[in-house]
Parts: C-alpha cells; sequence; structure tokens
C-alpha cells in the first residue's frame, strides 16, 4: 500500500541540522515520530560556547546567580557554596525527576528532547556543546528516556518530563531502547557508546527549565489535526450527498457574505467534491431560463452548516499553528543568556500562551465531531434519512446495521466535550508559593491527544456511514466522493447481513488517519485545502 502524500512528505525529511534557528512542524513530526536524525551545526556550536563562556564567568562570583549560586524555585536565595554547584545540578535533575504514573508516548518524549535541544542550540542557555551532543546522540541511537504522564504544571515550564529525559543523559533512570524495550539508562548508552552527560553550572535547570512538552505535543496535533479537517470535509461530502441535500449554501458567493478563511477553503473543498454527481443532479429541476435548483431547500444544520463549523475549526488551527510557530522561535530558560552577555531572570518558561492554544484546539475538535456525530445518526433514522432502510440494515429488524457504531461515536463525543473543559483556567500553587500561578499546559497537551485520537474515530464512523449510503443509492456519486468510496471499499465491504463490525471501524479509521481516504478524494479532483 502506498505511503499518503503528507506522511511522504514528512517522512522525506531524514536529518535535521540544528542551527538554534525555529524549528518547523514538519522537522518536528520527522524527527519524533519517524526517527530523522539531528546534528548541531559549527554556528550552534559557537553560540554554546559564547554563552558558555559568560555562565563560567560568573561561577566563582559571590553576588547570587539563580541557578549558578542558588538554590531553585522557593529556595532561590539560598547561596551555594562553589565546590556545590555542580553537586547543585544533579540533585536538580534527581528531585524533579519526580513524574508518576502510565508512561508517555515515545513520539511526544522525543518531541519534547528535540526542542530542548534545539533551545540550547540558540546559544541562550548557557550549556556546554558537549551536554547538548548527548542529547542529539540519544536522539540518533533512538534511546527513549521513560517519562510519565503526570508531573508537569506547565510551569516552570515542564519540569519533571524534562528532568526525567536530563536524568537519562546522565546515565540515571530509564530508557526504550531501538526495538522498544525498557532499560536502564547508564546500560543503554554504553551500549550506544554514549558517554553520559556530567553536569556543571547552570546545566541541569537549562535541561528542564522549558515547554518543550506541551509544544511537542501541540506540534503533533497540529499535523495531525491539519489532516484530519480535509478528511472532515471529505466525510461531510459524501454525507451531503448520500442524504439527498443541497450544494447550493457552499456556493463561493453566497460564502463570501461572511469573509472567513477557513470557511471560504471548506466550502471550496465541498464544491469540488460534490462536483460532477449523479446523486445531486437527481434532485435538481430546471427553471424556464435555463438555471438548474436543487429542489432540496434548508436542509439541517450538520448539512448546511459544515463549512461554517469545520471552518472555525480551520481557523482556530490556524491561530494555534501562529501561537506554534512563535513559541518554536522562543529561546526559554530561566535564568536565561542574553546576547549582550547578561544573565537575567525572567517569566518565559510561564506555559500560558500554549496552553490556552492546546484548549482552544480541544473546544473546535469536540464541535467537529459533534456535527459528524450528527450526520451520522440522520444516516440510521428512517425518518430523515431520505428513503435509505432504517439503520442502514440489510434486513431491519433481524439486521442492526449501524445502530451500534453511532453509539460509539455519541460516547466518543461525550468524552470529547468533557475533554473541551479547559486545563489552563486552573492553577494549583506550588514550592511554597513561589510558583503560585502555573498554566497546567501540559494536561492541555495530554487532553487534546485523546481528541484527536477521538476525532478521528468519530469522522471514520460518518465516512462508514455515508460510503453504505452511498451504495444504496440509484445513482452515481460525484468523481471525488467515488473516489474516496473505493478507498473505504478496500478495507470493508459493503451493505450486506450484519458481521463483526469493530474491525470494520478500525479498518477505516486507518484510511482516514492515514491519509488515504483524502489522498484518492484529492487524487479525483484536484487541489483539496
Amino acid at each position: 500500500m502506498s505511503t499518503p502524500p503528507a506522511a511522504r512528505t514528512v517522512a522525506a525529511v531524514t536529518h535535521v541540522d540544528l542551527t538554534g534557528e525555529p524549528l518547523t512542524v514538519e522537522q518536528v513530526v520527522a524527527v519524533a515520530r519517524y526517527g530523522a536524525t539531528v546534528s548541531l551545526t559549527p554556528g550552534a556550536v559557537d553560540a554554546m560556547s559564547a554563552s558558555r563562556a559568560v555562565v563560567e564567568a560568573l561561577a566563582g562570583d559571590t553576588r547570587p546567580h539563580y541557578g549558578i549560586s542558588t538554590g531553585f524555585g522557593a529556595l532561590a536565595r539560598t547561596h551555594i557554596p562553589a565546590d556545590r554547584r555542580a553537586d547543585l545540578q544533579r540533585s536538580l535533575v534527581r528531585s524533579h525527576a519526580a513524574g508518576s504514573g502510565p508512561e508517555v508516548e515515545d513520539e511526544v518524549v522525543r518531541a519534547l528532547q528535540l526542542l530542548r535541544l534545539n533551545t540550547l542550540a540558540t546559544g541562550r542557555t548557557g550549556v556546554r556543546p558537549a551536554t547538548a551532543q548527548v542529547y542529539a546522540a540519544m536522539l540518533d541511537a533512538h534511546l527513549t528516556p521513560v517519562v510519565h504522564e503526570y508531573g508537569s504544571l506547565g510551569c516552570s515550564g515542564d519540569l519533571a518530563p524534562l528532568s526525567h529525559v536530563a536524568l537519562a543523559a546522565t546515565g540515571e533512570g530509564e530508557v526504550r531502547d531501538a526495538v522498544g524495550q525498557r532499560r536502564p539508562a547508564a546500560e543503554a548508552l554504553a551500549a550506544a557508546g554514549i558517554q553520559p552527560a556530567v553536569l556543571t553550572e547552570k546545566e541541569g535547570l537549562a535541561l528542564i527549565n522549558g515547554t518543550d512538552g506541551m509544544l511537542g505535543m501541540l506540534v503533533l496535533a497540529l499535523h495531525d489535526l491539519r489532516a484530519l479537517l480535509t478528511a472532515a470535509d471529505v466525510a461531510a461530502a459524501m454525507s451531503v450527498e448520500a442524504l439527498l441535500g443541497s450544494d447550493a449554501p457552499f456556493a463561493a458567493d453566497l460564502v463570501a457574505l461572511r469573509p472567513h478563511p477557513g470557511q471560504a477553503a471548506s466550502a471550496a473543498n465541498l464544491r469540488a467534491l460534490l462536483s460532477g454527481s449523479a446523486i445531486m443532479a437527481s434532485h435538481r429541476e430546471t427553471y424556464p431560463d435555463g438555471s438548474p435548483v436543487c429542489t432540496r431547500v434548508q436542509d439541517a444544520y450538520s448539512l448546511r452548516c459544515a463549512p461554517q463549523v469545520h471552518g472555525a475549526a480551520r481557523d482556530t488551527l490556524d491561530h494555534a499553528t501562529a501561537v506554534a510557530e512563535r513559541e518554536l522561535a522562543a529561546a526559554i530558560d530561566n535564568p536565561v543568556v542574553t546576547p549582550d552577555g547578561r544573565v537575567e531572570s525572567c517569566g518565559n518558561f510561564h506555559g500560558a500562551p500554549v496552553g490556552y492554544a492546546l484548549d482552544f484546539l480541544a473546544i473546535a475538535v469536540a464541535d467537529l465531531a459533534s456535527i459528524s456525530e450528527r450526520r451520522t445518526d440522520r444516516f440510521l433514522d428512517k425518518a430523515r434519512n431520505e428513503g435509505l432502510p432504517p439503520f442502514l440494515a440489510h434486513e431491519a429488524g433481524v439486521d442492526s446495521g449501524l445502530m451500534i457504531a453511532q453509539y460509539t461515536a455519541a460516547a466518543i463525543v461525550s468524552e470529547l466535550k468533557r475533554l473541551a473543559v479547559p486545563a489552563s483556567v486552573d492553577s494549583i500553587p506550588s514550592s511554597a508559593m513561589q510558583e503560585d500561578h502555573v498554566s497546567m499546559g501540559w494536561a492541555a497537551a495530554r487532553k487534546l491527544r485523546r481528541a484527536v485520537d477521538g476525532l478521528a474515530r468519530v469522522v471514520a464512523i460518518e465516512v462508514l456511514a455515508a460510503a453504505r449510503a452511498l451504495d444504496l443509492r440509484e445513482h452515481e456519486p460525484a468523481p471525488g466522493t467515488a473516489a474516496a468510496l473505493r478507498a473505504v471499499r478496500e478495507v470493508a465491504p459493503g451493505p450486506g447481513p450484519d458481521r463483526f463490525l469493530a474491525p470494520e471501524i478500525e479498518a477505516v479509521l486507518g484510511v482516514v488517519g492515514d491519509g488515504r481516504l483524502v489522498a484518492a478524494a484529492r487524487g479525483a479532483v484536484g487541489h483539496l485545502t
């Protein structure tokens, strides 16, 4: 089976040079998900060496410098003698590696490790090139530190998750190796020929003080949602067609009366996908002036307003992308080494900008799934499905058809509504009230990952229902929707007596999730946004 175009584009990125300049979404996904290798450029090494010289000049200073000669958090005013400052960094990483719960997915850990490494490459953290090289070597050897679900409040950044990564780089803690085996970090590093990092002044703090976990999950979600939004348009087009809906509300001049870019893009997709449909033509009349007019007036909102809802989700995605791109351009640490050689404390590690974007996306995802499930439900109700069998069943009564597939979609949508409750409005003070307002950005990211998976499943169930309905119609679908239907039929049979349905849902989920559905439709109609 061929690889879908979107996956090919990312998978084609096999190596990423880390210059300290912003990474792209595609580069992050290529390293995190597809195992692209990385290397630090000479310019990045020079930038790190320059900022390291600034830190070393302060290492013996009698004046307090946060993270160099002081404790951390509420212990920031505790002076640390010069001969204990390396111990300070090692103790920091050990004590902050306090995560709990299930392991976080490998791609998330690789993303956060890559993003932290790229921040080091900016030369704004004071970390030595040799320490950064350990991170690069671990990524290339596919040694993924074991990071746990709970532990980050999103301020000061993702402390516990990043600490587990830093701990593994020093040869402590555990990793998953290239074949997925869980091993002691020291053993795995030795087997890969990687010398563990030995932390010196400020390095421990610099390795753990960033928004890289929540940002990594945001970037992965952006990549997946970009493709899912197009798949949702394909599903909606199949549903409008199979439910004998009207494409008149999708006309460009009508859509332009409300100039939201996402709405325009979604409507354009629907027009392209429905163009040339014999099913749509079957309920058009020709007026005396020769113009064709659809006899269906005022479709239900889930059909008529698809571009408005899908488009709002697209615009939210664009906003979140802008936030992510700004964050990818950031050099987050505390204290930070400025270009003019100062070492200054700041609050840039606070995850609010990323947390808000993650929560906004969770709201959009829930609503997109909600309108998709409503279209699925219309297919199954004999009073609303325009002449199709009840529940699209082969022999209604003996067969239940897709009755319980809709239950599954409804259960997921209900879960997505709960996941849409924002995490970023919560805050639990920590560190003896020094960190008295936190972002909960990590929690927002974790629930968004679950929401994106749920959306893909709901869209897949709509596609399954729409495909069966199209097969039951007398006339031929449009070239675009017909191509999507063929992609579904490659993995799931058409109408017939009841059969084990769960594998079919999973098979169609695969077609939706890996891009085959959109690739098939795009191959028939050309450009889809």
